[in-house]
């Protein structure tokens, strides 16, 4: 029901691969992938020959969440690369429906992220293209930011929308969170709507020592509380 992806953009990039390997075997989902470019968003991280770098460390889905503007170009580079979940920013697209039609086609899951401050109704016209809605829910570029509480908010108008969807096709659509999310905080997150949950500094501060089970407590915790909430 619940799928937790940790950020390599918290990770140890001196040893990507390993660490990787080590928060699949501790129970991650996903691993999330930061594209940052430098333009879209005042940061710089990694680009396709990182994720064709980390695809032969794990078989879990790599979820590639591309701040970078245009997209186009750039997509099928991190299709080939080995990316299987695609997520772009709307203001970082001339044509949305074109770009997750891209997406698709390079044999990807495709998705729309929400900044803090964009209005949903970029969705509204592109369900049938979506198959995740990522809210951030702090502003994007860098890791280690505070949760902003008004994100809850727009979770649950997410989760209207996406499960009125829902009803209506019977094809179900992902809702992920990014951003400030840790065991006290994700009870509260999954309650407003939430099924997938990106955690960095959370799960890659748990240390870094030589022990490759140091990433089960964290993840054995933020696990704990979302059965929880099922419950």
């Amino acid at each position: 029901m619940y799928r937790i992806a940790p950020s390599l953009l918290s990770a140890d990039f001196a040893r990507l691969g390993e660490e990787v390997r080590n928060v699949v075997a501790s129970g991650a989902d996903w691993i999330h992938f930061d594209v940052m470019d430098n333009h879209y968003v005042p940061n710089l991280t990694v680009g396709p020959l990182v994720c064709e770098a980390i695809r032969p460390h794990t078989s879990a889905p790599i979820d590639v969440h591309l701040m970078v503007k245009p997209v186009d170009r750039i997509i099928p580079d991190f299709a080939r690369a080995g990316a299987n979940i695609i997520t772009f920013h709307p203001e970082a697209s001339e044509h949305i429906d074109r770009s997750l039609g891209l997406i698709r086609d390079s044999g990807c899951q495709a998705g729309l992220v929400f900044n803090p401050a964009t209005p949903l109704h970029h969705m509204d016209h592109v369900m049938d293209k979506l198959d995740v809605v990522l809210l951030m829910s702090v502003n994007p570029g860098f890791g280690g930011q505070k949760f902003i509480p008004e994100t809850l908010n727009k979770l649950r108008a997410a989760r209207d929308r996406i499960d009125a969807y829902e009803a209506r096709s019977g094809r179900r659509i992902l809702l992920e969170i990014d951003g400030g999310v840790k065991t006290d905080n994700i009870a509260e997150i999954a309650r407003a709507g939430a099924d997938t949950f990106v955690a960095g500094s959370a799960v890659f501060g748990a240390g870094r020592d030589e022990d490759p089970n140091r990433y089960d407590s964290i993840i054995g915790a933020l696990r704990g509380e979302l059965v929880r909430v099922a419950a």
